[in-house]
Parts: C-alpha cells; sequence; structure tokens
C-alpha cells in the first residue's frame, strides 16, 4: 500500500464529491417554514383522521378547514373582548377579564397559507384547493375585523406606492440649502 492510503483504491467513496457524502449520511435539514408546513399538514391530517367518521383527505372541502380553524382556537393565546365586555375596543385594558383566549388573525392567515401550499405538494389540485376556498377568506377577514374591533385597533390596508406617488412625495419634501 502506498503512502496516500486508500485514496486510489477500487470501491472507496474519494471519486465522490464529499457534499454529495455528507448529503446521504445527515438527512436534509428544513427551513423553519419548511419545517412548520409539514407540522402544519400533519396535524390537519390528524384532525380529519379524528373526526367521526373519519374524512379522507380526498374529500376534504372548505367546511373541514372552517371547522379545523375554530376547532385550533381553544389553544390560542390572543384575548379577544366579546362585545358586552366593559374592555371592548380597548388595545391594553388595565385588568383581566374573562374573555376567551383566541387564535391571532396573523397565526390563522399564516396557517392557511402554508396549508394551501402543502394542498398541492402533496398532489392537491390548485382548482380544488380547500384552502383557497372564498369562505376561507371571508372567514380570515371576519376574524382579522372582530379582532380589531375587540382590540380597538383598526387594520388599514396598504397603499400601493406608484412611481407618481413616490415622485409627489420627493417633490415635496424639505430641502436644507
Amino acid at each position: 500500500m502506498s503512502s496516500s492510503g486508500s485514496h486510489g483504491t477500487e470501491g472507496s467513496s474519494s471519486n465522490i464529491p464529499i457534499e454529495y457524502q455528507q448529503q446521504q449520511q445527515s438527512p436534509v435539514t428544513l427551513s423553519r417554514y419548511e419545517s412548520q408546513k409539514r407540522r402544519d399538514w400533519n396535524t390537519f391530517g390528524q384532525y380529519l383522521k379524528n373526526q367521526r367518521p373519519p374524512v379522507p383527505l380526498s374529500q376534504c372541502n372548505c367546511n373541514h378547514v372552517l371547522d379545523f380553524l375554530r376547532y385550533l382556537d381553544q389553544f390560542g393565546k390572543t384575548k379577544v373582548h366579546l362585545q358586552g365586555c366593559m374592555f371592548y375596543g380597548q388595545p391594553e385594558p388595565p385588568a383581566p377579564c374573562a374573555c376567551p383566549l383566541r387564535q391571532a388573525w396573523g397565526s390563522l392567515d399564516a396557517l392557511i397559507g402554508r396549508l394551501r401550499a402543502a394542498y398541492e405538494e402533496n398532489g392537491g389540485s390548485p382548482e380544488t384547493n380547500p384552502f383557497a376556498s372564498g369562505s376561507i377568506r371571508v372567514y380570515l377577514r371576519e376574524v382579522r375585523e372582530c379582532q380589531a374591533k375587540a382590540r380597538g385597533i383598526a387594520y388599514k390596508k396598504k397603499k400601493k406606492t406608484t412611481k407618481e406617488n413616490a415622485e409627489e412625495s420627493s417633490n415635496s419634501s424639505i430641502h436644507f440649502s
């Protein structure tokens, strides 16, 4: 054997790039988003299996998705004041109250986005995607508005800046000489 060791021997993996060898030895690390999407997808699948009778994914529709979103509310951490609560409409109430904890609108919106993508990545057709249904968008809008009113915070849709608006704002600024 030469002083070069086993680098030239037959059957050695030295001809295979080291990056490939490392990929084969350790599983691919998913991004935080991909991990969350996979976890959400598995949770939704488990939810469907736990229904009585179990619902196959192929028969899932927007009503199942809406039921899932309502089910998740029990695990929420966002206080949503009811209309009869003395703190209704106050962004920072001075004392605790008995109003329920719910899932925050932003969390539900992000969840639906991940599940919508996961559905199609797992072979679902964009045309039959229950997460892309109009009724889901309506539900999310209602949740957003309800939570905004309960907290006394208005959600304003961001205006798209056009080239004209950008030019007007730059022309109207005060310049010091």
